[in-house]
């Protein structure tokens, strides 16, 4: 009679696990279905012709798609006596070279921090922890100050070096590297290897997905940043800026001002998608503590 009973309490254990994981896809899929929203409406709107997008009540999806708004788009910035690649490349070169450094500066630093035991490295990582709470509103006049006194106003430097110097990612991978072992460190020494071949071969392969989410949001703020404050020359000017120019027009450019939104957010949704399960890693692993 006892077997009975507990394999009566099995299988409605197992049932229970069951609808309970159906009930939490079902969930998980709605919120994700909601949160996708206005990815679709962005895209939807940008294929919408001009009479559509006024229409009152307003249409979630589009009835005949064009893609004329993406032509007077490109029709636009044809007629700018800067050409479109040169707003391409100044985009690409900035966010490249920002994420890159930044990359750099905030791994070697916070290896340093995590891993050495230097005088002053509390006081110092005290100083990255109270730089987290100022708003890039706040330290835009500094920023601005400083570029100027060094004379680097009007340069690609003035977009590059604040990027670089930006706590957030000091931060992230100082605690991703507090959780590498000494010991695969000490080994690494041990067969001869210097500290910076430790670094590279041994620590930064450790935090991985921490790195990958850091390029992320680096390249995103970098990809998004019109820089109108720091950069007078036409020629040096970014993508988000020229394009930006395009939706100042009002509402006669509101197709074209559609079509800009889903240029501007194709490139981090595919970077994204492409690095999405290190960043769900990174995110799963920030609450562990040993």
């Amino acid at each position: 009679m006892s077997n009975i009973y507990f394999r009566h309490r099995k299988r409605a254990k197992a049932s229970h696990s069951h609808a309970g994981d159906a009930v939490s896809f079902l969930f998980l899929a709605m919120l994700g279905v909601f949160m996708g929203l206005p990815i679709v409406l962005s895209v939807s709107n940008s294929l919408k012709p001009l009479e559509e997008l006024f229409v009152f009540p307003p249409k979630f999806l589009v009835k005949n798609p064009t893609m004329d708004n993406f032509h007077d788009v490109f029709i636009l910035m044809s007629q700018s006596w800067v050409p479109f690649t040169r707003y391409a490349f100044n985009t690409v070169f900035i966010t490249i070279v920002g994420t890159i450094g930044h990359l750099l500066i905030a791994s070697m630093c916070a290896y340093a921090l995590a891993k050495h035991k230097c005088p002053g490295r509390n006081l110092i990582f005290g100083v990255i922890v109270t730089a987290l709470m100022f708003s890039a509103q706040v330290t835009a006049i500094p920023n601005y100050l400083i570029m100027s006194k060094m004379g680097w106003l009007d340069s690609y430097v003035s977009l590059i070096l604040p990027a670089i110097a930006k706590p957030l990612g000091l931060f992230l991978m100082k605690q991703f590297m507090e959780q590498v072992p000494d010991a695969l460190l000490e080994a690494a020494r041990i067969d001869g290897a210097g500290e910076v071949t430790t670094f590279f071969r041994v620590a930064m392969p450790q935090v991985k997905p921490a790195w990958l989410t850091l390029i992320i949001f680096c390249f995103q703020d970098l990809w998004n940043m019109q820089g109108s404050n720091y950069i007078y020359s036409e020629k040096l000017k970014t993508l988000s800026y020229a394009l930006s120019q395009i939706s100042a027009a009002g509402i006669s450019r509101s197709g074209a001002t559609a079509a800009v939104t889903v240029i501007m957010m194709v490139v981090p949704i595919v970077l994204f998608m492409l690095c999405q399960s290190n960043i769900i890693e990174t995110m799963a692993s920030s609450g562990i503590k040993e």
